[in-house]
């Protein structure tokens, strides 16, 4: 449950929940249908890409991991948007963006999680969208301009599903808030407003559940998990943290 980068194997240890079992019949869809898009939005530290990750390699699903290397912060949206198509398309060896979303529709989903946001975590000389999404205040038009290529490329993205670990961080202070879960009344709107266009799963759990999660990882007394659920709330991977770190 660390910070890290995910990926199927790493899920030696994991607990089904509610929100899990929720997910995984989402997904199984996909083997079936095309066009669809699903968004995935939990608070963090909740484990949103263990969850896809664990649901994907027990599906057995055929999964296209996107990467976003981007070499400067201060890129305008524009030029993330061509970062992140230039590496799909020089990856699946197309020069084309309609020949590279015909190649994608081979696969059962483009997924869209921690290899896309958190991607300065597997080379050091790239930059991950969650870091520019920090560093920008034109996240709004960038989503415009996605929407924009959507458009322009229906009929492909037509036979394309998309899974999307859906994270809108904002950094106020030191710490950082995701607006579709954990700003009171505004987020609740948008993941509804969300949940009227496109498939969206939450990754949530109850304090039973956060418990079982946190046992099985360490040997820690009871008691002492549901102090700190009522300091951080059911975030495994914060009270993980905090627990490793006593």
């Amino acid at each position: 449950m660390d910070h890290k980068i995910n990926v199927p194997s790493d899920n030696k240890i994991f607990v089904k929940t509610q929100a899990y079992l929720k997910l995984k019949s989402v997904l199984e869809d996909l083997k079936y249908k095309k066009g669809k898009i699903v968004h995935v939005i939990g608070t963090p530290g909740t484990g949103k890409s263990a969850n896809i990750y664990k649901a994907i390699d027990e599906l057995g699903l055929r999964v296209y991991d996107v990467e976003c290397h981007l070499k400067n912060l201060s890129a305008n949206p524009q030029e993330v948007l061509k970062n992140i198509i230039d590496n799909i398309k020089e990856s699946l060896d197309v020069n084309g963006e309609d020949e590279a979303y015909r190649r994608l529709s081979a696969f059962d989903a483009v997924l869209f999680a921690d290899r896309f946001h958190d991607s300065h975590l597997i080379k050091d000389d790239v930059h991950g969208f969650s870091e520019w999404t920090l560093k920008s205040r034109k996240t709004p038009y960038f989503y415009l301009l996605c929407i924009k290529e959507y458009l322009r490329h229906k009929k492909e993205f037509k036979n394309l599903n998309i899974i999307f670990q859906t994270a809108w961080r904002l950094k106020i202070g030191d710490k950082k808030y995701d607006i579709f879960t954990d700003i009171p009344i505004i987020s609740k709107m948008l993941s509804k407003i969300l949940g009227m266009i496109f498939t969206v799963v939450r990754i949530e759990y109850t304090p039973k559940e956060t418990i079982k999660i946190i046992k099985a990882h360490l040997d820690v007394e009871e008691d002492r998990i549901k102090k700190y659920i009522r300091v951080y709330g059911c975030r495994p991977r914060y009270i993980l943290d905090k627990v490793r770190k006593v």
